[in-house]
């Protein structure tokens, strides 16, 4: 599972031989969320509003490296 991005302490991971639709792992302290890359909508889990935020505008900015990203750790999907 590696972790691919560090914002202000909210570690972003995507994992090898995970589950579809495509998304990242999102850990702050005790909380987590699995957003889904392609919408940014909650599949499951939550964040704070400040953290979320900040995690939902680096994944718009970087949703091609992170589809290409889950593609490759998972490539049976």
């Amino acid at each position: 599972m590696p972790t691919i991005k560090i914002i202000d302490s909210i570690k972003i991971d995507v994992y090898s031989r995970d589950h579809v639709p495509p998304h990242v792992h999102v850990l702050f302290a005790e909380y987590e969320e699995l957003i889904v890359i392609e919408t940014q909508d909650t599949y499951q889990g939550r964040l704070p509003k400040v953290q979320r935020k900040k995690v939902i505008c680096w994944i718009e900015e970087n949703k091609d490296y992170l589809l290409a990203l889950f593609k490759q750790l998972n490539p049976r999907l």
